[in-house]
């Protein structure tokens, strides 16, 4: 993107970005939704994710104004549910095959389990990054998700296999590929945003951060682990009106030994309950340290985005263990 480095080689002054969250309040919520799921078996959890999520959106913050997540506890459950049930079946299949004392049929049923599982990962990013974009905004103007079911499972199947063929090698083109693919179909009104990091990057980054940790007997790791968060913010570009604009993170490996350091020993010492604070301190060192250089206007963005509210695979992310790309 010649245009960009033109653009961005002058930065002007921009809209900050913070996040004023703090532990003690996120606690308060977290702890009462504890309560409620332990009382209803866990059935509480997508309302309990609802109000985490409405929490930590409110108190993050641009150009002093905090996004809104518009989600619903109902909308979430209806999703839990086809979730659960989308799960169930895989593992219906995976049980069927380990009882039915039959290798051909075990077999066939231990590929169909990993097959599915495989083929529900692009499917639960794409339902993800529909729901949770659509119901999210920002002085009433809306995020969105254009993406197509059929190109992620390409990029995503194809990557894959490359990364198979290569014994992992690839995996760092992998994962830029997959975020060109979800970050280059994100819109913050008539905002377009891209990806522009570059896989060999993210390899010698890996190959550098795996050695010096490695060498140090693992104290770079702290550094390691800043050089990768800074290479998925950095790489964030917006293009606003044919104006550019990225993400830039000054977040420091001191910073992050800090943090790192800081967030085990409250969990360690709180017996998991420290958890929210966990929670609020990480997001304070990410967002706080991050800035957006060029010439984004918020002021000028307009609305362009449609609801949607299937929260599905907002559900069959979490139950994946995959976030946001």
């Amino acid at each position: 993107m010649e245009q960009t480095s033109t653009v961005l080689e002058t930065p002007v002054s921009t809209p900050t970005l913070a996040f004023r969250g703090k532990g003690s309040e996120l606690f308060s919520i977290q702890i009462v939704n504890i309560v409620l799921m332990l009382v209803t078996l866990g059935l509480y959890y997508p309302w309990a994710k609802a109000k985490n999520l409405q929490y930590v959106y409110r108190k993050t913050e641009l150009a002093g104004s905090p996004f809104t997540f518009h989600g619903t506890g109902k909308e979430m459950f209806i999703g839990f549910i086809k979730g659960l049930g989308i799960i169930a079946v895989l593992y219906g299949v995976l049980f069927f095959g380990v009882f039915s004392h039959d290798l051909t049929i075990y077999a066939v049923c231990v590929l169909a389990f990993f097959a599915g599982v495989s083929a529900l990962i692009p499917v639960a990013i794409h339902g993800m990054m529909r729901y949770r974009t659509s119901r999210t905004s920002w002085r009433g103007i809306h995020m969105g998700y254009r993406g197509t079911l059929g190109s992620i499972f390409k990029v995503y199947f194809v990557n894959l296999l490359l990364t198979i063929l290569t014994l992992g090698v690839y995996g760092a083109w992998f994962t830029v590929n997959l975020r060109k693919e979800v970050i280059g179909n994100l819109r913050f009104g008539n905002a377009r945003f891209s990806f522009e990091g570059d896989g060999g990057d993210l390899f010698l980054l890996h190959l550098k951060g795996y050695f010096l940790t490695l060498f140090t007997l693992g104290i770079y790791v702290f550094w390691y682990a800043k050089d990768i968060i800074n290479f998925y913010i950095d790489n964030v570009f917006i293009e606003q009106d044919g104006k550019y604009s990225r993400l830039d993170s000054s977040l420091t490996g001191a910073q992050y030994l800090k943090l790192a350091l800081g967030n085990m020993f409250i969990m360690v010492f709180t017996l998991g309950l420290g958890y929210s604070w966990v929670i609020t301190r990480t997001l304070s060192a990410i967002i706080n340290n991050c800035e957006i250089l060029g010439e984004f206007n918020p002021d000028e963005l307009v609305q362009t985005e449609e609801e949607y509210k299937n929260a599905t695979f907002e559900d069959v992310a979490d139950m994946l263990d995959i976030g946001i790309v």
